[in-house]
């Protein structure tokens, strides 16, 4: 795993960043975020700091950047006025771009988690938490 980790991260910060989205300034951070809006569908920001294991006005700092520059929404929370529901831009071409950007990994997890049991793929997200926690993350 010493070995592995290394080279793991390397490749994945080869994943080239879409021409589409290059003007945006997108952020490792980003990417976490964009992930479970496209996967996930819309959330509220409480939801995404949750998952992100960050503070909300982390959250809403990244939300307020990105939307700005076009590429997520924010929208009143029908069912609570005081909450804002987050997701990706309605633009079809910002939205084909991060879907490309993500699909790569998306698949790569996808063929890597195929022949693991439920039991073994939680296993491996307990150790890779407990790998992060080790290593100060």
């Amino acid at each position: 795993m010493l070995l592995l980790m290394p080279r793991v991260a390397a490749r994945i910060k080869r994943v080239a960043l879409p021409e589409r989205l290059k003007s945006f300034n997108l952020a490792p951070r980003h990417l976490s975020l964009l992930a479970y809006l496209l996967f996930d569908g819309p959330q509220q920001v409480g939801q995404l700091a949750a998952r992100l294991e960050v503070a909300p006005t982390t959250v809403s700092l990244m939300v307020s950047d990105l939307s700005r520059q076009g590429v997520l929404e924010r929208h009143p929370d029908p069912g609570d006025g005081r909450r804002t529901i987050v997701t990706l831009s309605g633009d079809p071409e910002t939205r084909a771009a991060i879907e490309g950007w993500l699909a790569n990994g998306a698949e790569a997890w996808r063929t890597a988690f195929a022949t693991l049991s439920p039991a073994e793929r939680a296993m491996f997200v307990a150790t890779m938490r407990r790998y992060e926690g080790a290593s100060g993350g």
